[in-house]
């Protein structure tokens, strides 16, 4: 006999279906276990992606999902770091294998053996797909489990577990400190948080975009200064400029153009885009100069706790637009048109109600 909890929840039955209210079941709370009520729910490209099959291998019912913010409802008899009534965040992943070199290395996000995402993933303790935070309530792990810090805008927080940490990883392993020239490419809910998180680091932050009607939002946002990649005399003026270069563009672009604004041993990092770029990388750039292009995926749980902390220090937010759970479809529409400043966020209440 089944002790599973039903949940209501919002997904869709196949790719080509509206997301649409459901019932999904959730474990039971394990000994390690915490339970989240969830208040807010970033929504993120790879929750379109995953709904809509784009990346090949979703499983159905989808419920998307990894951007999430709630109270601790219930705890496991064996959980230490946290009690009922906390605040509490969930990311991308809720398990991993624990003993690979990556894990012990606090980097779950690439666990040899698979790591499991919030959604589209394996519970081990259901033999069925995770399911994600368009949803009441959501059962994870205390190890994968992240503090909040109390003095942040809750209904801002969400987009950090994935927007957040998806830039913040790369600024911290390319060592961005006062001083570093960083370059962002694309303005978009990726891109605004580089920008945040770079200047509070004390980097020197341009955006690179081809929009000219950026410009005043990416100074707003922190920028120091703004290069317009379609201006011949803009790109050149920036050669040789950047130590690290953080493109966010989430479709397929050509990066050769950037390479040449790298400074020597400069690094360009692809964190927007997941599939084949069909333009062949030009490699002089790459050789006469020691610069890199490389890929970066969200984070660990520990470095994302680090990033949670340092926002709550210096009291670094999203732009984002609150929506009801049953605008998302409409909301899906918006991000494909990029018509949004610039992340959603669901208010889950709507769901409850």
């Amino acid at each position: 006999m089944s002790n599973n909890l039903h949940i209501k929840a919002f997904g869709t039955p196949s790719k080509d279906d509206d997301l649409k209210e459901m019932t999904i079941d959730r474990r039971e709370v394990q000994p390690k276990d915490i339970e989240i009520d969830i208040l807010y729910c970033g929504v993120c490209h790879s929750d379109l992606h995953t709904a809509r099959n784009h990346w090949g291998g979703t499983k159905y019912p989808a419920v998307p999902g990894h951007e999430i913010i709630g109270r601790i409802t219930k705890v496991g008899d064996e959980v230490t770091k946290f009690k009922v009534g906390d605040l509490a965040g969930v990311g991308c992943l809720v398990d991993s294998c624990r003993e690979c070199e990556s894990c012990r290395h606090d980097l779950e996000q690439y666990c040899l053996n698979g790591s499991t995402g919030t959604y589209n993933g394996k519970d081990r303790y259901l033999n069925q797909q995770t399911f994600g935070g368009y949803s009441e309530k959501i059962i994870v792990d205390e190890d994968f489990v992240l503090q909040i810090p109390e003095n942040l805008d809750l209904k801002a927080v969400a987009p950090l577990l994935c927007a957040g940490i998806t830039t913040w990883s790369p600024l911290r392993h390319w060592n961005v400190k006062e001083g570093s020239k960083v370059a962002v490419v694309g303005l978009g809910g990726l891109g605004h948080m580089a920008i945040k998180l770079a200047r509070a680091l004390g980097a020197e932050v341009t955006l690179i975009s081809r929009s000219p009607d950026k410009i005043q939002d990416a100074l707003d946002l922190g920028a120091h200064a703004v290069v317009i990649s379609t201006y011949e005399n803009e790109m050149k003026a920036a050669a040789g400029k950047f130590d690290l270069i953080i493109d966010t563009v989430p479709y397929d672009h050509d990066i050769n153009p950037y390479l040449a604004t790298l400074n020597i041993n400069g690094t360009l990092v692809l964190v927007g885009f997941i599939g084949k770029l069909e333009n062949a990388l030009s490699t002089p750039p790459m050789i006469l100069g020691r610069r890199s292009v490389a890929g970066s995926v969200i984070g660990g749980i520990k470095e994302t706790q680090e990033m949670l902390d340092f926002c709550g220090e210096h009291n670094i937010l999203p732009e984002i637009e609150m929506i009801n759970i049953q605008y998302i479809n409409k909301a899906y529409e918006r991000m494909l048109k990029s018509d949004v400043r610039y992340r959603f966020v669901i208010d889950m209440q709507s769901l409850k109600n």
